[in-house]
């Protein structure tokens, strides 16, 4: 099978593409050097991969630069998206499209709820609204005949995460004082907020399984269906380094660039669970600890 990926030497094209390969796939990624934006350019790539399936991950997902630069969110998750699509029904009309969405599209929780597929989308950020406009445009496609598969999945981390995402920044910072670089004081934004976190192997997982076709096309959240609080996070890390949870030398200092307003956003994979059998195998733990340990052996090798 000949796949296509894009965003290919991002966070999770990085370990997607090592395994279609592994699994006899013949893998055509592409990044930065192919404008998605840009009229022709998807176009051009499609007609001459000719794909049997696609997998879009090309995205710029961090929500705050989002805020600073709505126009380049919107430019490269929805039209992006958009040109995507069209390339592929003009030159690939049999593949099957994985679009990766979010879940940030449903916004924050109303209580102690799990979004599943059926809740209304509720987009808080120019980069939410973004995803959502292209995940409906993606729905529309499919409308049309395309083999489209829409993924919305939670939030994904692992070794190797940017360190702009508060669960690696927050490893970086502890990695740095437990090795006596950094003096014992920690940035941190709203330790109230809870968030749906997975592995990022999980959710590569889920991709592969949906790029099978024995999984009808559709709709699928990418979730563990667990609320974590990023305090708990923070504490757990703490933890895996040896320095204890909230230690008294320890001084938190909110950093008001990377305060919001605590909220909850917690998913409900049960869809996808049905339709493959997939389910997160990474305890949470693990991957925290991966994460903490990559910050670790970057400081060494520096």
């Amino acid at each position: 099978m000949q796949v296509l990926v894009t965003g290919a030497r991002g966070f999770v094209g990085q370990r997607l593409v090592p395994r279609l390969a592994a699994g006899g796939c013949r893998v055509r990624g592409i990044d930065r050097e192919v404008d998605v934006a840009r009229a022709g350019a998807l176009a051009e790539v499609v007609a001459e991969c000719a794909p049997d399936a696609v997998v879009h991950l090309a995205a710029l997902s961090f929500v705050p630069d989002s805020l600073r630069d709505p126009g380049a969110s919107f430019r490269v998750n929805f039209l992006g998206t958009r040109l995507l699509l069209e390339a592929v029904r003009l030159h690939a009309p049999r593949a099957r499209v994985l679009v990766v969405s979010t879940g940030h599209v449903y916004g924050a929780a109303p209580g102690d709820v799990r979004f599943d597929e059926s809740a209304p989308l509720r987009p808080d950020s120019p980069y939410a609204r973004a995803k959502a406009a292209a995940d409906l445009l993606a729905r529309a496609y499919a409308e049309r005949g395309l083999d489209v598969v829409r993924v919305r999945p939670f939030n994904h981390t692992g070794a190797g995460r940017p360190e702009q995402f508060v669960e690696s920044s927050f490893a970086r910072q502890i990695a740095e004082i437990a090795a006596g670089r950094r003096a014992p004081r920690l940035t941190v934004g709203n330790l109230d907020a809870v968030r749906d976190f997975l592995d990022v192997e999980d959710v590569v997982d889920a991709y592969l399984r949906l790029l099978d076709r024995s999984a009808p096309a559709g709709l699928y959240n990418v979730a563990s269906g667990v609320g974590r609080s990023v305090a708990e996070v923070l504490d757990t890390l703490l933890e895996l380094a040896g320095i204890g949870p909230r230690d008294a030398a320890l001084e938190v200092v909110v950093d008001p660039a990377r305060w919001r307003p605590a909220d909850r956003a917690v998913g409900d994979a049960s869809k996808l669970r049905a339709a493959t059998g997939w389910s997160p195998r990474i305890a949470f733990r693990d991957t925290l600890h991966a994460i903490l340990d990559g910050w670790r052996k970057e400081l060494s090798a520096a």
